[in-house]
C-alpha cells in the first residue's frame, strides 16, 4: 500500500501521475515513485524517500516524458521506508508494477524465483510479482494472458498497476482485497486506487470488483472477473466537487473536516427523516421487514469506527431494547463466535476498505447472521458491495488521516438505525421516536454552536504545550467519546493518552494523577452528572488539572486547577455527538502547537488495507 495511480494517453502523462500522487497524500505514505515509457522507447523510472515533493524535484531535474506510465506512494510493511524498497518495481529494463496490499507468500515465490535467476533488489513482498509475471510472459507472450496466469499464484491482498516496454500500447490492472477504478478520458484512459487521484483529468469512472483483471488502452477498457468471463462494469459519474481536496481558507484539512461536520451532518440525515419518524426504507426496500426480524446486534469496526459503535450499544440497549456486541474486526475474524439467534451484523468503516472489517464480514456471512449492514462513507467499496443492506454517510472525501467527519457522520447513521429497529419491533414509543426526531433537525444548528467556541478550545490546548501523558474519562456513553478524544490526541500530537469510565479512577488510574497530568472529561446534564462531579473532586484533590467540557446548565464553573468549557444544552442522546467536536478541536490545536505533521501523522496510513 498505499497509492496508485496509472495512465496511457496520446499526451505526456507525467505530470498527471504526479498530481495524482499528490491527491493522495492523505493516505499516508514513506516513498514515492513512476515508471514511464518514454519517448525514447524505453521504460524508465525515478524513485524517492519522502514526500512527493521530492519526486517532484527529481522529475524537474531529470524529466521522464511518455504516454504510458504509472506511480505510487508507499507505505512500508515489508522492507524499511528507502528508496530501494520504494515502487515501482521492475524485472529487468521491460516490466514494471505498483502494488498496493500484502503477498502473503511471498517468501515461498522469492525462494522458488531465485531458484529460476531472477535477483531481488529490495526487501519488498512486491518485487516477487513482477519477475513472477516476467516468469510467466516466457510462457503466455501477451501480457494480459501472464498476468491471469500469475495471478493464482498470489495468496492475500493485492491491487495491482503493470506496464511493459514490449507492449507499450496497455496497462494492466488487477484487484484482490485492494480498491481501484479506472478513469474514462477521450482517447486516453487512467487507473488508481482512489478516484479522487484522478478528478483533475475525469470525472466517469469505473470500479473493479474482486477478482477482476483489467486491460486499459487509450480507446478501449476490457474486464475480467474472477472467472475469467468477459464482463462490463457500471460507469459512474462523480459529481462530489473537486473543492474537497482543497484545504481553502483553513490551515489543515483536518481543521476543514472539523468545521464541515454540521454541513455534512445535514447531509446525511437528509432525505431519512419524516414528520415525526425516521424512514426505515432509507435503509433499503426491505428492510422495515428484516429489522423485525432482527433480536440482537453484532457491531464490528475498527479505530474511530469502533468507538461509534461502542456510542451504539448504549442507545441499541436503551432505546431500541435490543442486545448488542461490539468488537474489534481484527479480533472477530480470528476468534470462535457464538451468534445469537437473528443476529444483524453491522460492520462499519469509512472508507469501505479496511482489511480487518471486510475479512469479519466475509467471516460473518459463514456463521448464520440474519443477514448484514454497512454503515460507510464510500458507496462504491468493497463492504457496501458486499453487505445485504447499506446507509452511506454523507461526510464526503476525508482527506485529514485522524477521523473527525467520519466519526460524527457514523454516529448519526447508527442513531438512525437504533431509531429505526425501535420503531419497527415496537420497542420504542412513538412519543420518544418523535423527540429524536425533532432533536435530529436541530443537531446541526447544536454542532455549529460548539464549533463556534474553537478561540475558547485553542487557547486551552496551551495547558498541554509542555505535557506528555493525559487522561481523558467519561461515563455512560460519554465514555466512548473519552477513549475518542484521547485517540485524536495521541494520533496527530503524539502525547501518550488514555481513556477510562470516571467511576474506574478507584480502581488504578488515580495513581498516575498529578499537576503534570491534566484530565480531561466530557459532562453533559444528565442522570450521572453527580457521580461525576464526585469523581472530578477526586482528581482536585491529588493536584490534578482539570478540563471540563460540561452542560451549559450542569451548574459547573472555574476554580483553582479547573477549567470549565460551558457546552450547548442538548438531548442527553445526541450528547456524544456534540462533545466529540471539542476534543478533536482540542487535539487539533495541541498538535499545532506541538508542530507535528496534523493531516499525516507520523506512522499512520488513512486506509488500512492490509492486516
Amino acid at each position: 500500500m498505499c497509492g496508485i495511480v496509472g495512465a496511457i494517453a496520446e499526451r505526456n502523462i507525467s505530470a498527471i501521475l504526479v498530481e495524482g500522487l499528490k491527491r493522495l497524500e492523505y493516505r499516508g505514505y514513506d516513498s514515492a515513485g513512476v515508471a514511464i515509457f518514454t519517448s525514447e522507447g524505453t521504460l524508465q523510472r525515478c524513485r524517492r524517500s519522502g514526500k512527493v515533493a521530492e519526486l517532484d524535484q527529481a522529475l524537474a531535474g531529470e524529466p521522464l516524458l511518455g504516454r504510458l506510465g504509472i506511480a505510487h506512494t508507499r507505505w512500508a510493511t515489508h522492507g524499511a521506508p528507502c528508496e530501494r524498497n520504494a515502487h515501482p518495481h521492475f524485472s529487468g529494463t521491460e516490466l514494471a508494477v505498483v502494488h498496493n496490499g500484502i503477498i502473503e507468500n511471498h517468501e515461498a515465490l522469492r525462494e522458488r524465483l531465485q531458484g529460476l535467476g531472477y535477483v531481488f533488489s529490495s526487501d519488498t513482498d512486491t518485487e516477487t510479482i513482477v519477475h513472477l509475471l516476467h516468469h510467466k510472459l516466457q510462457e503466455h507472450a501477451d501480457l494480459a494472458d501472464a498476468l491471469k496466469a500469475a495471478i493464482p499464484e498470489l495468496h492475500g491482498a493485492y491491487g495491482l498497476a503493470v506496464i511493459s516496454a514490449q507492449q507499450p500500447d496497455r496497462l494492466l490492472a488487477a484487484r484482490s482485497g485492494s480498491p481501484l477504478v479506472i478513469g474514462l478520458g477521450m482517447g486516453e484512459n487512467f487507473l488508481a486506487s482512489d478516484q479522487l487521484a484522478l478528478r483533475q483529468v475525469t470525472d466517469r469512472f469505473m470500479y473493479l470488483e474482486e477478482g477482476d483483471i483489467a486491460e486499459i488502452r487509450r480507446d478501449s477498457v476490457q474486464i475480467w472477473d474472477q472467472h475469467g468471463q468477459s464482463v462490463q462494469r457500471e460507469q459512474v459519474q462523480y459529481h462530489e466537487g473537486a473543492e474537497a481536496a482543497d484545504k481553502g481558507a483553513y490551515r489543515h484539512f483536518m481543521l476543514k473536516e472539523i468545521h464541515e461536520q454540521p454541513k455534512v451532518v445535514q447531509r446525511t440525515l437528509e432525505g431519512r427523516l419524516g414528520s415525526d419518524h425516521v424512514l426505515v426504507q432509507a435503509f433499503g426496500p426491505h428492510a422495515a421487514e428484516l429489522f423485525a426480524q432482527v433480536k440482537n446486534v453484532q457491531i464490528v469496526a475498527c479505530g474511530t469506527s469502533y468507538h461509534a459503535g461502542m456510542v451504539a450499544r448504549y442507545w441499541l440497549e436503551e432505546l431500541a431494547g435490543i442486545p448488542c456486541q461490539i468488537e474489534v474486526a481484527s479480533e472477530f475474524r480470528y476468534r470462535k463466535v457464538v451468534v445469537h439467534p437473528d443476529s444483524l451484523f453491522v460492520s462499519i468503516s469509512q472508507s469501505g476498505e479496511t482489511a480487518d472489517t471486510l475479512a469479519a464480514l466475509r467471516n460473518a456471512k459463514e456463521l448464520g447472521f440474519l443477514s448484514s449492514l454497512a454503515i460507510c462513507n464510500v458507496g462504491t467499496s468493497s463492504l457496501v458491495r458486499e453487505s445485504a443492506l447499506t446507509l452511506l454517510t454523507q461526510a464526503g472525501p476525508e482527506i485529514g488521516v485522524a477521523s473527525t467527519k467520519a466519526f460524527t457522520t457514523q454516529l448519526v447513521a447508527l442513531l438512525l438505525l437504533t431509531l429505526s429497529l425501535g420503531q419497527v419491533r415496537g420497542t420504542l414509543s412513538k412519543a420518544n421516536e418523535a423527540e429524536l426526531v425533532d432533536e435530529l433537525r436541530r443537531l446541526p444548528t447544536r454542532l455549529g454552536e460548539a464549533l463556534a467556541m474553537d478561540k475558547t478550545v485553542e487557547k486551552i490546548a496551551e495547558l498541554f504545550a509542555e505535557k506528555h501523558h493525559t487522561l481523558f474519562l467519561g461515563r455512560g456513553a460519554q465514555y466512548p467519546v473519552a477513549m475518542e478524544g484521547a485517540l485524536k490526541l495521541k494520533e496527530i500530537s503524539y502525547i501518550h493518552a488514555e481513556a477510562y469510565p470516571a467511576g474506574e479512577l478507584k480502581h488504578g488510574p488515580l495513581a498516575l494523577v498529578d499537576s503534570d497530568m491534566p484530565v480531561v472529561t466530557v459532562a453533559p446534564n444528565n442522570e450521572l452528572l453527580e457521580k461525576l462531579k464526585s469523581n472530578l473532586q477526586e482528581v482536585r484533590a491529588r493536584g490534578g488539572e482539570l478540563i471540563v467540557f460540561a452542560d451549559e446548565q450542569a451548574g459547573m464553573s472555574n476554580g483553582e486547577g479547573t477549567h470549565v468549557v460551558n457546552m450547548p444544552h442538548i438531548h442527553d442522546v445526541l450528547a456524544p455527538i456534540l462533545y466529540t467536536l471539542p476534543l478533536q478541536l482540542l487535539s487539533y490545536y495541541v498538535a499545532v502547537l506541538k508542530g507535528t505533521d496534523v493531516d499525516q501523522p507520523r506512522n499512520l496510513a488513512k486506509s488500512v488495507t492490509v492486516e
